[in-house]
């Protein structure tokens, strides 16, 4: 049946076609094996909504992507094929039915989530160079002080950075930083977002010393808005005990690590096994040697490493880094003997 309602659109009978996916889409979601939400109901749905725009019925059409557009969200997630183009299909629809503004703002997000999810496939110079096209855009038509524009220009920020340009990312960090001040406020939570990038790009330019001193003037910033626990803050820990290390003081580092750790188990979802939490103890292990303590890194590899080999793989990067670490520190104990 699906078949023959794409035949009939594509001979230029939209009415038919859109009656039939209709049928269809109707038919998925009552039957029990598969359900309003059944990948296969949204799929029928999302051609209804393209024969309904197509027979004429712009804001029906706009109105059926719109529902259907937080299900996908949810159950697809915002990156997939499927629900980008759900969001094109809300943009075009929106226009058509006369509403010129509103669908130009859904294009332009439309534009942002898939530079976003391209950097997020490992693409981040692909990433940079579509935000790079996007951003005067939306300069031109939304305002340069608009919170999407700023968005935008956070993401740019982001992947400038990851793309391997640290000192541009820096630069375009400290260029957003007094607008977001100036727009949202000192303590909103994306300036603080912003103070925290410009933070993390300075150190990755080489400025150790300047990430650490933003660091922290930011932390009980963060720790008086958004409370000391919460995940933006105890990442702010984090990042200041790894530039206080970088900049020289490694015991300053460890010490900081060491009480960062127990709140993160205790804290985060997953406890002890947590990405930030594993990232966090390779990290202490990491300063208590180069604290000049190698048989107490050693020993706190021995007992990650397998922790990383069950939860993130023995071929993963940090399983690598965490077996090279270890024998690396096990050999220093022992010329130590220790």
């Amino acid at each position: 049946m699906g078949r023959i309602a794409e035949y009939l659109g594509s001979s230029a009978s939209y009415p038919a076609a859109r009656e039939l996916w209709q049928l269809i889409a109707d038919a998925y979601r009552d039957d029990e094996a598969f359900g309003p939400e059944h990948l296969a109901t949204l799929a029928a749905r999302t051609r209804l909504v393209a024969w309904t725009g197509r027979a004429g019925d712009a804001a029906g059409a706009r109105d059926q992507a719109a529902a259907l557009l937080p299900i996908e969200d949810r159950l697809l997630g915002p990156e997939r094929r499927r629900t980008l183009a759900t969001r094109a299909h809300l943009a075009r629809w929106t226009g058509e039915a006369g509403d010129a503004a509103r669908a130009r703002d859904r294009a332009l997000t439309t534009r942002a989530m898939l530079a976003r999810w391209t950097g997020e496939a490992g693409d981040a110079a692909g990433a940079r160079d579509q935000l790079a096209a996007l951003l005067p855009i939306e300069d031109r038509l939304l305002g340069p002080e608009r919170r999407r524009t700023l968005a935008t220009r956070a993401y740019l920020v982001r992947w400038t950075g990851r793309a391997g340009d640290a000192a541009r990312a820096r630069d375009q960090a400290a260029a957003l930083l007094p607008i977001r001040e100036r727009v949202l406020g000192p303590e909103h939570p994306d300036t603080l977002t912003t103070r925290a990038a410009l933070a993390h790009w300075t150190g990755e330019a080489g400025d150790a010393a300047g990430a650490r001193d933003q660091l922290a003037a930011l932390l009980p910033i963060r720790e008086r808005v958004l409370g000391p626990e919460y995940p933006a803050t105890l990442n702010t820990r984090a990042m200041l005990a790894r530039w206080t290390g970088e900049a020289g003081d490694a015991a300053g580092a460890r010490d900081q690590l060491a009480v960062l750790l127990p709140i993160e188990e205790r804290v985060l979802v997953l406890g002890p096994e947590h990405p930030a939490t594993l990232t966090t103890r390779s990290a202490l292990a990491r300063w208590t040697g180069e604290a000049g303590d190698a048989a107490g890194a050693r020993d706190q590899l021995a007992v990650l490493l397998p922790i990383f080999g069950r939860v993130l793989g023995p071929e993963h990067s940090d399983t690598v880094n965490a077996c090279g670490s270890l024998a690396h520190y096990t050999a220093v104990a022992e010329r130590e003997g220790d």
